[in-house]
């Protein structure tokens, strides 16, 4: 019995460990990278249109600019890649905006066309759940959603 008593509990001591182990890393967003074809316009674009912050690359590699996303994220603006890229609305950055309204009044006054999901320009989409969506595109097409969830 002893013996039958201590292999459970190692086994029971063991399957513990084991479990606690089998999701030993635990994956974070760190990075975006977006291929871009002209490097200063789209800095721009992030930088003067969205408000972000241009940080230090740290590859220090040439045609490579990144841009902050806040709370230890970056999106990486790449002019190395020549080969074409197709996207659609569904492959889209997206962003919360604690005062949407403004937003949509800084993107008008800034001649920014944006849309609803369909693509109805000048469009809001309110989502069922009372969230507020546009989207927009940058230089190069890629979809950017901005929505009203930060305020709920």
């Amino acid at each position: 019995m002893k013996k039958l008593t201590t292999f459970l509990l190692v086994f029971l001591c063991t399957g513990i460990f084991y479990a606690q182990n089998t999701n030993s890393f635990a994956l974070k967003l760190d990075h975006m990278a977006l291929s871009v074809k002209d490097l200063d316009r789209s800095v721009a674009f992030y930088t003067t249109v969205l408000k972000l912050t241009e940080i230090t690359n740290l590859t220090r590699k040439e045609g490579i600019r990144w841009v902050s996303l806040g709370d230890g994220k970056e999106l990486h603006l790449v002019s190395t890649i020549k080969e074409p890229v197709i996207v659609n609305k569904a492959v889209h950055l997206a962003f919360k905006s604690a005062n949407f309204d403004a937003l949509v009044k800084a993107l008008k006054a800034a001649h920014i066309t944006y849309s609803d999901w369909p693509g109805k320009l000048d469009t809001i989409t309110v989502r069922a759940d009372g969230i507020k969506q546009i989207y927009i595109q940058d230089p190069d097409g890629y979809w950017i959603e901005i929505n009203s969830a930060e305020q709920h």
